[in-house]
């Protein structure tokens, strides 16, 4: 089932914000990525930011059950969000 945009927006902004409030992840999400504290604020608009976000949280299954179980979202919410974003296309090799 494809999310709508509504949808897809809410569960990154969503992210977004757990991910904000998350002390022990939001260091290693900005030092990987390289992101400062404004380059983080003003790409919370940004699809191919949010796209970034829901990458990382989705790169540790405990991070995804953390995010999940949070905002009480199904566990492939996430997928089907990124799947919706920029670059998140499925890639069929046949």
């Amino acid at each position: 089932m494809a999310l709508s945009q509504d949808a897809v927006d809410q569960v990154a902004l969503k992210a977004i914000v757990w991910l904000a409030g998350n002390d022990e992840l939001l260091p290693v999400f900005m030092g990987s990525t390289g992101a400062d504290e404004a380059a983080f604020r003003e790409g919370v608009a940004n699809p191919e930011f949010q796209a970034s976000v829901l990458d990382f949280i989705m790169m540790d299954d405990a991070w995804v059950v953390a995010f999940c179980d949070t905002e009480g979202l199904p566990y492939d919410r996430l997928m089907q969000a990124r799947g919706a974003l920029p670059g998140g296309a499925q890639v069929h090799w046949t």
